[in-house]
């Protein structure tokens, strides 16, 4: 007698583990629509309950990695190298990694996804350059990546169609947050795109999925485990989401962040952004093995910087997905931000001693900016100009930043939410580390 969907569930329900054979059997039945989606979502909540082992995670990504189509790249001869980050406010690395990378010898796939509740998606942020295209064929998406260094699109139905049918369970069974579903989505579809090596991002603070330090550096953990065990090398960085990475919240007004950076106009406020894009891009070539050394592959990834290297790559790979190469000249040609621009003051003299992160993306979704339902349309020239970081100084009447929204009625509740995620105390306190730690095998 073969297998039978409660028998896997009454295992994993009394604390078992399972083999790879049921593992095998739960993700062909959610793929192939055979198994009910009460007995999908029973197991979902006896995995939420009791757990996995690591090797369980890693066949749970194995089984769902080869749910779809893994793409082979294995004709381009350079080290195939991506990175992942878990999501925040003003998250926008990958805009400005990717280039710096690829113009380093790297060859970059990024499958990306949309943004959804407080966080931004890469696409969103790259659809605010007018004609760029991130709905490419596969055979569109190898040429870009073959030529350019680098290719920015969104999933697949081919890729991972069974994280795609689970996902929407574990969010209707109240799931999304077992540490070992979380493994086995993002590490799927990350491997689906071929990879030879991997850089996680993983977030912790008000502004993060995983807003406890603790469970954020598990999941890291994790992440890496799993990866490592799927042949893919793998390491992961645990950074501040406790405010805005940077000055732009928002995704044109992201846009041209990046660009500036990328054309070596850099002001104190988008430092963060460009320290973390460069040290996670000189861990992509160092794990990569174009450097044998990370301070060789610092040095490398700063070259690129600077000599604008990087910035041409950005514009090839913009001309080649259909986008205006002109912003890389003009970062105003972006979609431009909405008319009205409206200052959000500090109510007190004192110094910033936290930030709801999360209240100022849901802040920016609220008008615009961001969606709760994956089929919303976004707005990109709304937008937060943040003024005031964690450990500064603010007087009464002092911009806190400055809020961008096409109506002046929108205005005011979006910047009283936003002026209420400022913690301002009497007390100085210090600016929190971006880079917490780094989790290797």
């Amino acid at each position: 007698m073969g297998l039978r969907p409660q028998d896997v569930i009454r295992r994993k329900r009394d604390g078992g583990s399972l083999s790879r054979e049921e593992i095998a059997f739960f993700v062909d039945g959610v793929t192939r629509g055979s198994m009910a989606d009460y007995q999908s979502s029973a197991l979902l909540m006896a995995i939420y309950l009791n757990g996995m082992s690591a090797s369980e995670m890693a066949m749970l990504t194995d089984a769902m990695l080869h749910s779809g189509e893994v793409l082979n790249f294995s004709d381009i001869s350079k080290p195939k190298v991506d990175k992942h980050s878990t999501g925040g406010v003003g998250d926008k690395t990958s805009l400005i990694l990717a280039p710096l990378v690829a113009a380093c010898g790297a060859s970059v796939p990024m499958i990306s996804g949309r943004g959804l509740g407080h966080t931004g998606g890469t696409l969103d942020k790259l659809e605010s350059i007018p004609g760029y295209r991130v709905h490419l064929s596969l055979a569109e998406f190898r040429v870009i990546l073959d030529r350019i260094g680098f290719a920015m699109m969104g999933q697949t139905a081919e890729i991972a169609p069974a994280d795609k049918k689970l996902y929407a369970l574990r969010d209707a069974t109240a799931t999304v947050e077992a540490i070992p579903l979380i493994v086995a989505s993002i590490m799927s579809k990350k491997l689906a795109a071929g990879l030879d090596a991997l850089v996680l991002d993983v977030k912790t603070g008000s502004g993060a999925f995983m807003s406890n330090e603790d469970d954020a550096r598990n999941l890291a953990q994790a992440l890496v485990s799993t990866g490592n065990s799927c042949g893919v090398r793998t390491e992961a960085l645990l950074t501040d989401m406790s405010q805005p990475l940077g000055r732009g919240v928002g995704h044109a007004i992201e846009v041209r962040e990046c660009i500036e950076i990328l054309r070596n106009e850099v002001n104190q406020g988008v430092r963060p952004v460009m320290e973390l894009s460069l040290e996670l891009a000189a861990r992509m070539i160092a794990i990569s093995c174009i450097e044998s050394s990370l301070e060789a592959a610092r040095e490398k990834i700063q070259l690129a910087l600077t000599s604008g290297a990087a910035l041409e790559c950005f514009r090839r790979n913009v001309e080649a997905q259909g986008g205006d190469p002109a912003v890389c000249d003009e970062p105003a040609r972006l979609l431009p931000l909405t008319p009205h621009e409206v200052k959000v003051e500090s109510t007190r003299t004192g110094f910033i001693t936290g930030i709801n992160a999360a209240e100022i993306g849901r802040a920016i979704a609220s008008i615009g900016g961001g969606r709760t339902r994956i089929e919303d349309a976004i707005d990109p020239g709304v937008g937060y100009a943040a003024e005031s970081r964690i450990g500064g100084e603010v007087k009464a009447g002092e911009a806190l930043g400055l809020l961008y929204c096409r109506e002046l009625g929108q205005a005011q509740t979006a910047s009283e939410r936003i002026r209420a995620a400022y913690i301002i105390g009497d007390e100085p306190t210090s600016a929190p580390r971006l880079i917490k730690e780094v989790i290797t095998a």
